[in-house]
């Protein structure tokens, strides 16, 4: 400290930093061995270099100072950079209390801190003081509104540590049994090769239980399942601790972790906030065998790990972990390098890890950095893990090896079709209730509504957003496990096109003798380009070329030459936010790729994705196409769709609330659109009942999925049948048609298979409305 010069003064580092509003976040830390951190609701804001501030809640001043960027995206930007300060400190600290002169620290102390974070243009923060207490305006300064703050804080702050103990006794009771079970005496007993907790992790996760039952006013700030932070996490404590002496606390670290995904994956299947959690014990108990099970194979000191100096292990992992727990065919053997597992519908989302077996390897799943344990969604279908094992002692990270798991998951259970059944529908799943004040579930379905529907079985749905719902035969409504699933469909039914007309509709001739090819051009995400290819295999009834485009794609051979089809992947959400081209520029980069265009019909746009659409594209779209003369072309909005609602590494996932704003957004996207005249196409109402059959991707949001028309070995279980309005009994039976397309998709001279049953209702959809005004011509 005595060889730093003096510190500038705030006004310097403001001009310096640029930064337009300065805010105070008060965080209390609870424990350090472990970090666990809280954040305060309430913040103090100025705006320098003004010394005038006020008091807010953290929400709602991100909400109106970022309204015009990501409010959600600068909160979570913010309390990452505290995250990480705090992290690095008790990683140093750990450290050095660990060397000769260790101290002992105060397991029942807490700490106080201030952060004083600057924001300027950049919803990135600067933190730029730390004070080691709640830090509020000089007592000269200061109003009765601060004294009021300081009062209102200390007390929550006091509320939250004494907090009565008594409410975790059923916590304590249920891991006391588990311990009991599985633990000898000495603190650490292996079963398996598996190595279990320790009466000093249990009781840290009982008190981590503790302290998120009695948030109040403060949010949790740490541990955090947040990738960077996480990553950050195994870098530094394989930075400052090569021989690994401070396993244990890195150990304790992935419990919480572990421990706080479970309490948030489970709370949130029961549709109940932390308020009323306390009061349902089966619930608690649930989640402690959960978590209990899901850290069973992390739990150990970390320097009395397993490992080898020998050669012949490099390339060996001596374990593979997950949660829960998957039965590998066949049994695990670090010499064999693939593995399958079946699990079933229900099961969505898997924790896996490994351990390499020779010292100086680590393991990475995915690519060389990425993370040695993650959550990853299970598809329905096939899903493919890899786990790479990489030898650090080498200038640059070298694979030496890699291994394989294929997990199957099953669709859902379906009981073959009984003539005593019942029709049932539904609009939303129970296990996330996008309209609380709505019913969820399967509902019985009364005769007047049945024969009501299958009489427009032959009528074209005046619009894409026509309310409605999905039918399934059961022999109860009270319960799904006796519906065959099969059968399932859409109604009320859309009109599915015969190829004969489909074509008729893009191949553009007209009585006269000069005309343009129609042109159908798409920008959007993959769920867009799901679409496209749809589109595609429908016209040409075979699907000859794919991939996974994420730039200006053309298309000349549709229709045998008589449409064109152009794609635009938007957002490019890969590059940095100075980099990436803006939706208005991506628009126009297609547009001009897409030349010449007429100014009529013939051109149709179709946009959309899962999440990113918003009002303010449709006014981007609206201006565009003003400027470049064609506002009387054919647009097409495709709304947003379910994803995004699973906890899983490297991607952002929303929360129920967050799931449920989406239902207005979409409201408001379909009102902007049909204002400006142009059609649509729902896939939010479609896709948020039937959001646990989602396919591969991270995202949790593709409902469609292109595969090789004759499947290798490797994929045995691929169908290649897509759904179909079924013959229902006496109220469909006479008016389906399923014919018109089951004869395309039993094409074998396709290369590839657009398949997916939920992708194909919205597309249907999607062409009933692009061939809608040319029906006439």
């Amino acid at each position: 400290r005595n060889q730093l010069s003096a510190p500038p003064d705030h006004k310097d580092i403001l001009k310096g930093q640029d930064l337009s509003v300065i805010i105070k976040a008060y965080v209390l830390v609870t424990s350090l061995t472990p970090l666990r951190a809280f954040i305060h609701s309430t913040t103090t804001v100025w705006h320098p270099p003004k010394k005038k501030h006020f008091s807010v809640k953290l929400q709602r001043f991100f909400e109106i100072f970022f309204k015009s960027s990501s409010p959600q995206q600068a909160f979570n930007n913010m309390k990452e950079a505290i995250s990480k300060l705090l992290l690095i400190t008790e990683v140093f600290t750990e450290s050095s209390a660990s060397g000769p002169n260790s101290f002992n620290q105060c397991s029942q102390c807490f700490q106080m801190l201030t952060f004083d974070v600057g924001f300027g243009t950049s919803i990135y923060p600067v933190v730029l003081e730390v004070h080691e207490n709640f830090d509020f305006e000089d007592q000269d300064e200061s109003n009765i509104q601060d004294q009021t703050l300081k009062q209102f804080i200390f007390e929550d702050t006091l509320k939250f540590l004494l907090s009565n103990e008594s409410s975790t006794s059923s916590f304590i009771e249920a891991l006391q049994k588990i311990y009991e079970s599985t633990v000898s005496k000495d603190g650490i007993y292996h079963r398996e090769d598996e190595q279990c907790l320790s009466l000093e992790e249990i009781n840290s996760m009982v008190t981590f239980i503790k302290e998120l039952k009695s948030l109040g006013q403060f949010e949790l700030l740490f541990p955090s399942a947040t990738p960077k932070v996480q990553t950050l996490l195994r870098d530094l404590y394989q930075m400052v601790d090569p021989m690994r002496r401070l396993g244990s606390v890195l150990t304790l670290h992935w419990l919480l972790s572990s421990l706080l995904e479970q309490f948030q994956f489970m709370t949130k299947e029961a549709q109940i906030n932390l308020s009323e959690w306390k009061n349902h014990e089966d619930l608690e108990h649930e989640i402690i065998v959960s978590v209990y099970l899901s850290a069973l194979h992390y739990s150990t000191k970390t320097e009395e790990r397993e490992c080898s100096y020998d050669k012949d292990t490099l390339s060996h992992i001596r374990q593979i972990f997950t949660s829960p727990q998957l039965d590998l065919n066949p049994q695990f053997n670090p010499k064999i390098k693939e593995y399958y597992v079946e699990v079933p519908f229900d099961t969505v989302t898997v924790k896996i890890g490994a351990e390499p077996s020779n010292c100086q390897c680590q393991v990475h799943l995915d690519e060389k950095r990425g993370p040695s344990i993650a959550n990853y969604p299970l598809g329905l279908g096939l899903n493919k893990v890899i786990i790479l094992v990489t030898d650090d002692l080498q200038p640059s990270p070298q694979v030496v090896s890699s291994y394989k798991i294929t997990i199957y998951r099953e669709d859902r259970p379906s009981l073959p079709l009984f003539d005593d059944y019942m029709m049932c529908g539904f609009v939303q799943d129970c296990g996330s209730r996008i309209r609380p004040e709505e019913s969820c579930g399967l509902q019985p379905l009364s005769h007047e509504y049945l024969s009501a529907i299958s009489q427009t079985m032959f009528k074209t749905c005046e619009a894409g957003d026509t309310k409605g719902q999905w039918i399934v035969p059961c022999l109860s409504c009270s319960d799904n496990r006796t519906c065959d699933w099969r059968e399932i469909t859409w109604a009320p039914p859309y009109s599915v096109l015969a190829k004969p007309e489909l074509q008729r509709c893009v191949d553009g001739r007209r009585k006269y003798l000069f005309f343009f090819h129609p042109k159908i051009l798409f920008i959007g995400d993959s769920t867009n380009r799901g679409m496209m290819y749809y589109l595609i295999e429908r016209v040409n009834k075979t699907l000859q070329e794919w991939q996974k485009t994420h730039d200006v794609k053309c298309y000349h051979n549709i229709n045998e030459g008589k449409t064109f089809i152009s794609y635009s992947y938007y957002p490019q959400f890969w590059m940095s936010a100075n980099e990436r081209p803006t939706f208005e520029k991506a628009l126009e980069q297609l547009l001009q790729r897409s030349r010449p265009l007429e100014n009529t019909e013939q051109t149709v746009l179709i946009v959309g994705g899962v999440q990113w659409l918003n009002s303010n594209h449709l006014q981007i779209i609206q201006k565009v196409l003003n400027r470049e003369n064609l506002s009387n072309i054919l647009v097409i909005i495709k709304s947003i769709g379910m994803g995004f609602h699973l906890p899983v590494d490297g991607i952002h996932s929303l929360s129920q609330a967050e799931v449920q704003n989406l239902w207005n957004e979409n409201l408001v996207i379909l009102d902007t659109a049909k204002n400006f005249g142009y059609e649509v196409v729902d896939t939010f109402v479609i896709t948020m009942g039937r959001y646990k059959e989602f396919l591969q991707g991270k995202c949790g949001c593709h409902f469609h999925e292109v595969v090789k028309s004759n499947p290798s070995e490797e994929s045995p279980h691929v169908t290649m049948t897509l759904s179909r309005h079924y013959a229902l009994g006496k109220y469909f039976s006479s008016q389906s048609k399923p014919s018109q397309l089951q004869d395309y998709t039993t094409n074998s001279q396709s290369p590839y298979h657009v398949r997916g049953p939920i992708n194909q209702v919205y597309s249907e959809i999607l062409l009933s409305r692009l061939c809608a005004s040319r029906r006439e011509l």
